[in-house]
C-alpha cells in the first residue's frame, strides 16, 4: 500500500508540470533576419575607415609651418641701364630730375628738391658723366642769390661752390637785378672766385629785372644821380667780360617794369655795342616792336575844361 502511494505521487507531479508550461502559438509573421536591422556594434570595414580618418588627423596635426620646405629664393637680376641707347638713358634723367626747380640758386629747399634727386650721380663713372651734364646744362644756374636772409648776402655764391666739371657742363647763366636796389650787397662782385671763367659752354645770359628805382614809385627812397642805374650796367660789364663768348642776351622782367626806363635803356644800348643778340623773355611778353605805353586810368574826380560860357558850370568826364 505505501509503494502505490509513492508512485501516484511521482506521476502526479510530471502531469502538473508539464502542464505549467506556455503552450506556443503559431503566427504568420516570419521572423526578420538581423541585416535588416542597424546594429550597434560596429563591423570591420568601419573599424577600417575609423582608422583610416583618425591616422589622417594625427598626421595634419603634426605639420607645422616649420617643418614644410622653405620655397627656394630666386635671385633677381638687375636691369641693365647702360644697355639702353643714349637716348631713351637721357628721356630716363630728363624724368628723374622733374620738379627740381626752373634755375638753381642757394635755397634752403634745396636739399628737399635736389639733393636726393642728384644721388643717382653715385651710382657709376658713366652715368655719373651723363646725369651730371644733363642736369647742369638744362637748369640755369643763377649767378648772385636773391633768397633772403644769410644767402642774400653771402660772398660766396652757389657758382663759386661748384665744381669746375659742373661749371663747364652749363648752358646758361641768369643775372637778377633789382634785389637790394638801395644798398648791393657786398659780395656781388664779379672776380676770380666767382668762376665765370670756367663757365666755357654758356651762350645765353639771362638779365631779369625785378624793379627800377627809376620809377616814380621809388621816389624819396631810392639813391640819387641814377645809382643803381650805375650799378646794374658796370655789374652786366663785369659779367660779360669773363665770358666774352657770350651769343645772346635774354630779357625779362615783372610787369612794373617798363623797357623806356632809364634802366632798361642802358643794358640794352651796352648789349647792342657788344654785338650781341637781344631776346625776349616770356614773363614780361616783350618784342623788338617800341613798347606801347598803357594809358593811364582815368580820374572821375579830375576837372577835364571848364565851361566858358557859365563860369559856375564845371564839366567832368
Amino acid at each position: 500500500m505505501v509503494r502505490a502511494r509513492k508512485t501516484n505521487t511521482t506521476k502526479g507531479s510530471r502531469v502538473n508540470g508539464a502542464a505549467s508550461r506556455p503552450t506556443p502559438i503559431s503566427s504568420t509573421l516570419t521572423t526578420p533576419l538581423s541585416s535588416t536591422y542597424p546594429s550597434t556594434y560596429a563591423s570591420e570595414a568601419e573599424y577600417d575607415l575609423n582608422d583610416d580618418v583618425a591616422k589622417l588627423q594625427a598626421g595634419v596635426d603634426s605639420l607645422s609651418l616649420s617643418n614644410l620646405p622653405k620655397p627656394r629664393r630666386v635671385k633677381q637680376r638687375p636691369f641693365r641701364f647702360l644697355d639702353l641707347p643714349s637716348e631713351l638713358r637721357v628721356k630716363v634723367y630728363e624724368y628723374h630730375f622733374v620738379n627740381t626747380g626752373v634755375v638753381l640758386d642757394l635755397d634752403p629747399d634745396n636739399y628737399k628738391r635736389i639733393h636726393q634727386k642728384l644721388a643717382i650721380l653715385r651710382s657709376c663713372r658713366t652715368i655719373y658723366r651723363e646725369a651730371s651734364y644733363f642736369f647742369y646744362s638744362t637748369h640755369p644756374v643763377r649767378i648772385f642769390p636773391t633768397h633772403p636772409g644769410r644767402f642774400f648776402k653771402t660772398k660766396k655764391p652757389l657758382l663759386a661752390r661748384m665744381k669746375p666739371s659742373q661749371r663747364a657742363s652749363m648752358t646758361s647763366l641768369e643775372l637778377r637785378l633789382g634785389p637790394g636796389w638801395s644798398k648791393p650787397p657786398r659780395g656781388w662782385v664779379v672776380n676770380e672766385a666767382l668762376g665765370l671763367s670756367g663757365c666755357v659752354n654758356v651762350f645765353k645770359l639771362t638779365v631779369f629785372v625785378e624793379c627800377d628805382p627809376g620809377n616814380d614809385i621809388f621816389r624819396g627812397f631810392r639813391q640819387p644821380d641814377g645809382f643803381y642805374e650805375r650799378f646794374s650796367r658796370a655789374l652786366l660789364t663785369d659779367v660779360l667780360d669773363e665770358m666774352p663768348w657770350v651769343e645772346r642776351i635774354e630779357f625779362d622782367a615783372w610787369p612794373s617794369v617798363k623797357k623806356s626806363g632809364a634802366l632798361m635803356r642802358g643794358l640794352m644800348e651796352l648789349t647792342t655795342s657788344r654785338g650781341l643778340k637781344i631776346v625776349w623773355g616770356k614773363e614780361r611778353g616783350w618784342t623788338d616792336a617800341e613798347e606801347v605805353e598803357p594809358q593811364p586810368p582815368l580820374n572821375l574826380n579830375d576837372p577835364l575844361f571848364v565851361g566858358h560860357g557859365n563860369p559856375g558850370i564845371m564839366v567832368v568826364v
